[in-house]
């Protein structure tokens, strides 16, 4: 099927998002969309997708005009939407997922449990996972699989444009292998896909041709083989962003925190590392291989089942977030929907959580300090925003991500854990928050980066720490630090 949008304009209010915008995906093509957060990417599938009425502009399919002004028309014309954020219930069963607003019905009115039963079977065998048991209850899948159920509900509408947001965030490198092997098979079979993601590594790998948008504009589109990474940049930025990874060099002050022996059961055993002011340590790994989970253990989230840790040399016990704040650590957490924001929330609101006893004067709350505050956050660290107000779900990715920073550092942490800290961020916004880092690090602050992404932990990180297996197996530092390095013991473990 081929799709073609040209001269899309949309407004909220006053304000345009989409300014003129176009694009084209051939049949059974992998077509990249890209800019940075805020470019108009998700606006430009919402009204793709009918979520969003186009204000003025066309949409054809297979060279025919269509109108598009709900997800029904969407479907109708076999597109599907394969959300970041999954949309499935998990406690459901995955043919209940499937079938969900789609069920079928005997003659009799009942619904008709064999006939989807047998479907369901029939889209999992095709996607490569028809092991699974259609009565399993999705809850108890991991987020690779969960993604898989996303896919066959499109199967089940026939889709032949299948639209992918940052598919791979939340997977392991096993579940992306999957994926990809999946999305080629259906291209083989004449299925087009839209692939957003802001992993370039991705793009070049898995993508036919790619569109960038720039502040609600078409800037042009390029088939992959034709570009690479710094012209893809300069278009998505506007400018060329060299040195992406600039890693500032400090004098390390004292160690602030260390643990030692520290191990929670079935997620991590036996962890020893120590980090200094001024320093980043990083931590590298495979996805749950136990990283995150030390870092929640520190934070206390999570309580610790034996070992000790240390901050500024004395022994403190960590039991809880408020522990952790009052002894100097603050977290920047990798799932920042779930855990870092309230969505519902304005910035301010947000911002003034971790911090607002600073901000009491007896038990009036000081509006106007948290508001210069608030506002000089959003100057230093670029925030793209319409003000203060602006509720945090109608941010970009890379904006939200900084709001966290904000509020974080408002808190003075002398230790800061950073996981995921770019995970659905543009280069831009990327390089942004690197600089703060670097900032930081100048301040003497000690700081963990736990990343998924190997180039930017050996790109920012001082030390990089390996985990394997829930075990801390090696520690590089200086000219040891390489991606083949790291990534081996990453796959295979090592001394420890």
């Amino acid at each position: 099927m081929k799709v073609r949008m040209q001269g899309i304009h949309k407004s909220f209010g006053n304000v345009k998002i989409l300014k003129g915008v176009e694009l084209q995906i051939g049949n059974g093509e992998i077509h990249a969309l890209m800019g940075e957060n805020g470019a108009g990417k998700s606006t430009m599938i919402k009204v793709l997708t009918g979520v969003y009425t186009k204000d003025c502009g066309e949409i054809f399919i297979d060279d025919e005009q269509v109108e598009i002004n709900s997800i029904k028309d969407s479907e109708k014309y076999r597109i599907a939407y394969v959300h970041q954020e999954l949309n499935v219930i998990r406690q459901l069963s995955i043919c209940d997922n499937i079938f969900l607003g789609k069920e079928l019905k005997t003659k009799q009115g009942l619904l008709d449990t064999k006939k989807m039963n047998e479907i369901c079977k029939e889209k999992l065998s095709q996607l490569g996972i028809g092991h699974l048991s259609p009565d399993t209850l999705v809850g108890d899948l991991s987020v690779g699989y969960q993604q898989m159920i996303e896919i066959a509900k499109a199967l089940l509408i026939d889709a032949k444009l299948v639209i992918l947001d940052e598919p791979t965030a939340a997977l392991t490198n096993k579940e992306i292998e999957n994926l990809f092997e999946i999305i080629n098979k259906l291209k083989l079979e004449g299925v087009s896909f839209l692939y957003v993601s802001h992993r370039m590594n991705e793009i070049f790998r898995m993508c036919d041709r790619v569109t960038v948008l720039r502040d609600g504009q078409y800037i042009g589109v390029e088939k992959i083989d034709a570009i690479n990474e710094e012209k893809l940049v300069e278009m998505m930025t506007g400018k060329s962003i060299d040195n992406l990874y600039l890693k500032e060099k400090v004098t390390l002050g004292k160690t602030v925190l260390e643990v030692k022996n520290i191990s929670r059961k079935n997620e991590f055993k036996d962890i020893n590392f120590f980090v200094k002011e001024g320093e980043v340590l990083g931590f590298a790994g495979l996805m749950g291989s136990g990283r995150s989970e030390i870092m929640h253990t520190i934070f206390g989230s999570t309580k610790l089942d034996s070992g000790k840790i240390f901050i500024d040399g004395v022994e403190k016990k960590i039991n809880s977030p408020i522990d952790a704040k009052k002894n100097g650590i603050a977290f920047v957490t990798e799932d920042r929907k779930e855990e870092g924001l309230i969505l519902d929330f304005d910035i301010k609101e947000n911002f003034v959580i971790p911090s607002l006893k600073k901000f009491l004067k007896g038990i009036v709350v000081q509006e106007s300090q948290i508001s210069n505050k608030i506002d000089s956050y959003i100057k230093n660290l670029k925030i793209r925003t319409s003000g203060r107000d602006q509720k945090i779900k109608n941010l970009s990715g890379g904006n939200q991500q900084k709001v966290v920073f904000a509020k974080w550092l408002e808190t003075n942490p002398k230790i800061l854990i950073l996981d995921e800290p770019t995970r659905g961020v543009d280069v831009g916004a990327k390089k942004e928050i690197y600089e703060v880092i670097n900032e930081l690090k100048k301040q003497g602050v000690a700081i963990i980066l736990v990343s998924s992404e190997l180039a930017e932990v050996i790109g920012v990180a001082d030390r990089v720490a390996v985990i394997h297996n829930q075990k801390l197996v090696k520690i590089y530092e200086g000219k040891n630090i390489t991606q083949e390095e790291v990534l081996k013991t990453a796959f295979l473990g090592g001394a420890e």
